[in-house]
C-alpha cells in the first residue's frame, strides 16, 4: 500500500492541457496570457476587482506589508499560531512581530486580545504598522471584531489568507477583508501551481504598487532604470496556467474536503478524547487540513502516540503549527498570552484532508487511529502495513 499523504497535490487533464498550451505558445517568462486570465479570474473567485499573481504566498505578505506602509521599526501584530513565513515577511520589512494568542472557539486571532495590545501600543507611543490576522486551516479570523479595533486605531489589516481559499467569512470570500490579502499556491494547498501566490485587493493602489516591486521596480523605460530596490517576485505564465486550471475546478476540491471533514466526524464522535477543530459559527471554513485534539485520558492514547503509530501505518499527520512565540528564531519578540495556542500544539494533530483522498485510504486512517489506543479496528490493513515495513 502507498503512503497517505497530508494534503498532496490534486491535478489531472485540464492542468496538462493548459501547461502545454502555455508552453506551446512560447510564453515562458513571468508574462503572458494565461498569467492575465490567472489574476482575472481569482479576483473574480475572491470578490475583489485586484489581483498580482507572485511566486509565493510569503513574497505576497512582504509587498503587501510594504504597500499598506510598514515602515522599518513598526510593530506588526499578527497570531501566534501560524507557519513561520507570516512572522518572516514581516521582519523583511524591518518591523517587528508581536504574537498574539488565539481563542478557544476558532483557533483565530483572539479580538479581545488584539484589542488589549493595540491599547496598551498606544499608551506607550509604539507604531503599529498593521495587523495580520491569519485564517487557520482555511477558517477565517473574525474581522468584523478585529477590523473594528484594528480602524478604532488606525492600523490596517493585510490577511493572510494563505490557507483559507474557498472559505467565508458570514457570505463573503476569503481574501476580500482588510486592506489587502494575500494567498499560497504551495503544492499542498487546497489548488497550487507548484509554488506560488496572490496578493489581492479592493484598492488598485496597493496592488499596482506590489506589481511594480515585484518585477525588480523596473520603471517603463526602454532602458533599465530603477528608482528603488525592487524584487523577483511575478509568478511564470507556465504556472499560472496550472492556476488556471485548478481554479476552475476549486467547487469540486471543496467538496470533496469537506466529505473528509464529514466522515472523520463522523467516525470520531464514538471515540471520547477526539475532537475536531470547531467550525466558527460566522463562517464556513474550506477544510484545507481537518485538525484534531487528542485528550489523551479520555482517548487512551496521546497526540504524539497516535502520530507515531499513523507513520508506522504509512500515513503522514503533523502536529498543528507551533506557536510563534515559542520558536527559537522568534524568543526575542513580544508575544500576549500564548496558552491556547501552546495546547493546541500540545494535543493537536493534522489527519490527512486531500482532495484525491480516496474513502478506502480515509477508512485506513480512521483505523489506525483506533488502534493507537488499543481499539480493535474494522479491518487489520494497517497492522498488516506495519509488519510488511518493520
Amino acid at each position: 500500500m502507498s503512503r497517505i499523504l497530508l494534503s498532496p497535490p490534486d491535478v489531472g487533464w485540464d492542468e496538462r492541457r493548459l501547461l502545454l498550451e502555455a508552453f506551446d505558445s512560447n510564453w515562458i517568462a513571468p508574462a503572458g496570457p494565461h498569467l492575465d486570465a490567472f489574476e482575472h479570474e481569482f479576483a473574480a473567485a475572491v470578490g475583489v476587482p485586484h489581483a498580482v499573481a507572485l511566486s509565493s504566498g510569503t513574497a505576497a505578505l512582504h509587498l503587501a506589508l510594504i504597500a499598506v506602509g510598514v515602515r522599518p521599526g513598526d510593530r506588526v501584530i499578527t497570531s501566534t499560531l501560524t507557519f513561520a513565513a507570516t512572522a518572516n515577511a514581516i521582519v523583511y520589512v524591518g518591523a517587528e512581530p508581536v504574537f498574539v494568542d488565539v481563542s478557544h472557539a476558532t483557533w483565530t486571532l483572539d479580538p479581545d486580545l488584539l484589542a488589549e495590545e493595540l491599547a496598551l501600543n498606544a499608551r506607550l507611543g509604539r507604531r503599529v504598522g498593521a495587523v495580520i490576522p491569519v485564517d487557520l486551516y482555511g477558517q477565517c479570523a473574525d474581522y468584523a471584531r478585529i477590523r473594528a479595533v484594528a480602524d478604532r486605531y488606525g492600523v490596517p489589516v493585510v490577511e493572510d489568507a494563505a490557507e483559507a481559499l474557498g472559505g467565508s467569512y458570514r457570505g463573503s470570500p476569503a481574501g476580500s477583508f482588510g486592506a489587502c490579502a494575500a494567498f499560497s499556491f504551495n503544492g499542498n494547498k487546497i489548488i497550487t501551481t507548484s509554488g506560488g501566490g496572490m496578493l489581492v485587493s479592493r484598492d488598485r493602489a496597493i496592488v499596482e504598487r506590489a506589481r511594480y516591486l515585484s518585477t525588480q521596480a523596473k520603471e517603463p523605460l526602454p532602458y533599465y532604470e530603477h528608482l528603488e530596490v525592487g524584487y523577483n517576485y511575478r509568478m511564470s505564465n507556465l504556472l499560472a496556467a496550472l492556476g488556471v486550471a485548478q481554479l476552475r475546478s476549486l467547487p469540486r476540491k471543496l467538496a470533496r474536503r469537506r466529505e473528509v471533514r464529514e466522515r472523520y466526524s463522523a467516525a470520531f464522535a464514538a471515540h471520547p478524547g477526539l475532537t475536531l477543530m470547531p467550525e466558527a459559527e460566522y463562517g464556513r471554513s474550506n477544510c484545507w487540513l481537518t485538525c484534531v485534539r487528542v485528550d489523551p485520558i479520555a482517548f487512551g492514547a496521546d497526540r504524539e502516540g497516535v502520530r507515531l503509530h499513523l507513520d508506522s501505518c504509512g500515513i503522514e499527520a503533523r502536529p498543528v503549527w507551533k506557536p510563534l512565540h515559542m520558536q527559537p528564531a522568534f524568543r526575542h519578540c513580544v508575544f500576549r498570552s500564548g496558552e491556547v495556542a501552546a495546547a493546541l500544539f500540545a494535543d493537536g494533530l493534522c489527519l490527512p484532508s486531500g482532495s484525491s483522498l480516496s474513502q478506502a485510504d480515509q477508512r485506513r486512517v480512521i483505523e489506525a487511529i483506533e488502534e493507537s489506543c488499543g481499539i480493535e479496528s474494522r479491518g487489520s490493513e494497517c497492522a498488516q502495513l506495519a509488519v510488511a515495513v518493520g
